[in-house]
């Protein structure tokens, strides 16, 4: 198949540091190609995945993230050169809105976001395009919305040696409350254990939030280590007791708990958004309710084996897995539409 695979205008493929979804981005492109099949990438252009690459965007700018002109450049850029294609893999807002301009290229579409509120008017609204959730906990409930399949992200776990787990705890992600880093080092000080904090402070509110509700609580026993490229976060998590992953949100996947359980990390989560389809309570980690719950689990750690936090990851989820599973669904796809345009030709 020739796959158009559309990424975010936000951060290059494959992001330095933060970016979720450009990593998942990353992983397809390359496993698109991997598996025979021929792949263009319209990304930034100073975007380093080793596939084709067309970008109208010139360098990545995290300051204009959510600006609608910079992102429809970007999606209409594609959309015109999608001719040839079999298929359409976006990973935007704006571009599932334009599917069914060439109704012969099936457009297949990730919802990466919390689908609670304005972002699932705009999936409601793209009628002609292929939904794939990220979870199960992603669409529950949320009326109008019937996704193709759902697809859960992988990892290669290759990237991420096995640690041996430290004197302290982690916590990685963005600095806002619904993350709940205040709470991971409430939980790491009720048990009496460190905490070594990392994670993306760029945009206002982020910076509000850790100087008012991280900032004063940091300490001998709970540090702040910065936004860590992959060889740091390797690091920083393989060498973690647990990964604390607090959320008070509805987390539509929860990247960081598959990386943490590649390096053979435990995961002590909140069972809120997807961190239940990820989680395995006695296995892989625990769900807690709350954060003394959370201090309750550090002290159960030693039940857990790294080596079946690892095996989780190569078993399941891998990056293979998440590859192999959109490439079925293309084929179904790519399939049916030109089933759907020959019998059309036939008619006429």
């Amino acid at each position: 198949m020739r796959i158009a695979l559309i990424a975010p205008p936000w951060a290059p493929i494959p992001p330095p540091r933060y970016g979720g979804i450009e990593l998942v981005v990353d992983l397809l492109a390359r496993g698109y190609q991997a598996a025979g099949h021929e792949v263009v990438l319209f990304a930034t252009g100073d975007s380093t995945c080793p596939v084709p690459t067309s970008a109208i965007v010139a360098r990545a700018d995290w300051t204009t993230l959510g600006q609608s002109l910079v992102e429809l450049r970007h999606v209409l850029h594609a959309h015109g050169q999608l001719a040839g294609f079999d298929v359409v893999h976006d990973h935007t807002i704006a571009g599932p809105l334009l599917a069914g301009r060439i109704p012969s290229i099936p457009l297949v579409a990730t919802m990466h976001g919390d689908l609670r509120g304005e972002l699932a008017d705009v999936y409601r609204a793209a009628e002609g395009a292929h939904l794939v959730a990220i979870s199960h906990a992603q669409v529950r409930e949320i009326p109008g919305i019937t996704p193709a399949r759902v697809i859960h992200h992988g990892v290669e776990a290759g990237r991420f040696p096995v640690g041996d787990g430290g004197g302290y705890h982690a916590f990685l992600g963005r600095m806002c409350p619904e993350k709940g880093a205040h709470r991971a080092i409430a939980a790491a000080r009720a048990s009496g254990e460190r905490v070594l904090l990392a994670g993306k402070i760029a945009e206002p509110a982020e910076k509000q939030y850790f100087a008012q509700a991280i900032e004063p609580l940091l300490g001998p026993d709970v540090e702040y280590v910065g936004e860590l490229g992959h060889e740091e976060k390797v690091a920083l998590l393989g060498g973690a007791r647990s990964l604390l992953f607090p959320i008070r949100w509805p987390e539509p996947f929860g990247l960081v708990m598959i990386e943490a359980l590649a390096c053979g990390t435990p995961v002590l989560a909140f069972a809120e958004g997807a961190a239940p389809e990820v989680v395995e309570p006695g296995r892989t980690g625990f769900l807690c309710a709350d954060t003394a719950e959370m201090a309750a689990a550090i002290g159960r750690l030693d039940e857990l084996d790294r080596l079946v936090c690892r095996q989780a990851v190569e078993e399941y989820f891998c990056a293979e897995r998440m590859v192999e599973e959109h490439l079925q669904l293309f084929e179904r796809l790519a399939a049916n539409a030109q089933a759907t345009s020959q019998t059309s030709r036939w008619s006429h």
